[in-house]
């Protein structure tokens, strides 16, 4: 530990520290990695404190739902930012929100909602922090969005020697575009500010049709709909032959859902039952369809925060003893939409993986991150499967991964970096061909490689010019 003065020792005490090893994990539970601690600072210049004087390595956790090590490294300090939770300031006439980023979304729903204003991108899932949808870029289903960096005004970092540094489009934009997207490589963003919107009513509305017949649907009657705010399409299997889009557009109907938010426990043994019965078996699938058939003849009203307010307790449990549910996710360019599918599917097939539903979103370019998965404007295929967690299953899942990303690549399109890594080396550079400039990015802020976690471990070159 470097020298301390006087101050910065006494902020450093205060850090509240498991001092032990500790074994931390993601949602799957595929992944324990064996830290040397778990630090939970609670605020930035905390962060920077710690930063300072820890000669690393430092990794970095949130909700932890990232499901390959990216928020970990063996024998690592783990900077938990659960209580980096503080809204730092408020203008909802300007609707824009600072807040630390260890708080979830849903604590800036419960924040904004009484002004009638929504976070502008996000996820499905309110559970999620914002520093990690920060560091994965993450995208939702909104129409006429994309990556999370388009709704963001600036961040605060804490760079590795703990200098805290503001970033901007207009300011330190090779930091702006490096960090979002960056998985935690350049340092801690510990504040940020996001540009909110109006909360609206909208109207669920549902259309089932063959898959051959989704492209030219989209791209009619979905893709310029300024009415339309959230979007996607569930592909079924086992068949993937029948798409279900999904709609929710703006309306002045009466709600038929009055409240605005959803509950903060969403778990039911019905869902629970429900979700077993989809994944034990391909009538369990075809079930699916049928009890989808009923729902959806409903056309609910509710407001746009009710619908962004989901929590993850609706997918529980998503590890058992033997098995584990996992999303992957592939970007294709949306006029390659066409050719991509049918390789997705066949691929899918070969492997008979138990896919549980492929969801469709829609997402604009990136403004420039330099990790950007939304090069262009894309199609998201959102798969989430459960597999075995036996190492020679893992193996399996890994061989199919790897010969879809090659179909996605071989189409100019990419695949998402949060889940297991079981991409090669020459394929992540393929789908990241910006990955040196991150990586020389990285070298120059943090030349002792002080943040690091396994995904970084993995694909970042062993030396940098």
């Amino acid at each position: 530990m470097k020298k301390l003065t006087l101050l910065s020792y006494c902020l450093f005490l205060l850090l509240p520290l498991k001092t032990q090893a500790v074994v931390v994990n993601d949602v799957t539970g595929m992944t324990p990695v064996q830290a040397s601690a778990v630090m939970q600072p609670e605020s930035t210049q905390q962060v920077s404190e710690l930063v300072k004087n820890t000669s690393g390595p430092i990794s970095i956790a949130g909700g932890k739902y990232s499901m390959g090590g990216q928020t970990a490294i063996s024998n690592g300090i783990q900077i938990d930012t659960q209580k980096l939770n503080h809204v730092i300031d408020f203008n909802p006439e300007k609707k824009l929100l600072t807040i630390e980023t260890g708080a979830t979304w849903r604590q800036v729903q419960e924040l904004i909602d009484p002004y009638n204003l929504s976070v502008k991108i996000m996820q499905s899932y309110a559970n999620f922090s914002i520093g990690g949808s920060l560091s994965v870029n993450v995208h939702g289903r909104y129409i006429g969005e994309g990556p999370m960096i388009l709704s963001v005004e600036k961040f605060k970092i804490v760079l590795a020697d703990g200098a805290i540094v503001e970033a901007s489009p207009k300011e330190n934009q090779d930091i702006f575009y490096g960090a979002i997207g960056g998985y935690g490589g350049l340092g801690v963003i510990t504040e940020v500010t996001l540009q909110l919107v109006d909360n609206v009513k909208v109207k669920r509305i549902s259309d089932v049709m063959p898959i051959t017949k989704y492209y030219p649907y989209f791209m009619q009657q979905i893709r310029s709909d300024k009415s339309a705010i959230f979007h996607n399409s569930v592909i079924y299997p086992p068949d993937f032959e029948k798409v279900r889009a999904v709609t929710f557009k703006e309306t002045q109907e009466p709600l038929t859902i009055l409240d605005r938010l959803r509950p903060t426990d969403q778990y039911s043994f019905e869902q629970e039952q429900k979700i077993k019965i989809v994944a034990s078996s391909n009538l369990g699938k075809h079930l699916r369809k049928l009890y989808d058939d009923i729902d959806y003849t409903k056309q609910p009203v509710m407001w746009r925060n009710y619908e962004a307010s989901y929590d993850v307790s609706n997918l529980q449990p998503i590890k058992s003893k033997n098995k584990s549910f996992a999303l992957q996710e592939y970007f294709i360019p949306v006029e390659r939409f066409e050719d991509f599918y049918p390789e997705l599917i066949a691929i899918l097939k070969k492997h008979q993986a138990n896919v549980i539903n492929i969801s469709i979103r829609h997402a604009n370019p990136d403004s420039g991150s330099l990790l950007a998965w939304a090069k262009t404007e894309v199609f998201a295929f959102v798969i989430y499967y459960q597999q075995d967690t036996d190492e020679q299953s893992k193996k399996k899942v890994g061989i199919w991964t790897r010969e879809l990303i090659d179909a996605v690549l071989a189409k100019g399109g990419s695949y998402y970096l949060p889940y297991q890594l079981h991409a090669t080396r020459k394929q992540f550079q393929r789908a990241y061909p910006q990955a040196d400039r991150f990586f020389k990015l990285k070298a120059l802020l943090d030349p002792e490689n002080k943040f690091n976690n396994m995904l970084l471990d993995r694909y970042q070159p062993k030396i940098i010019q």
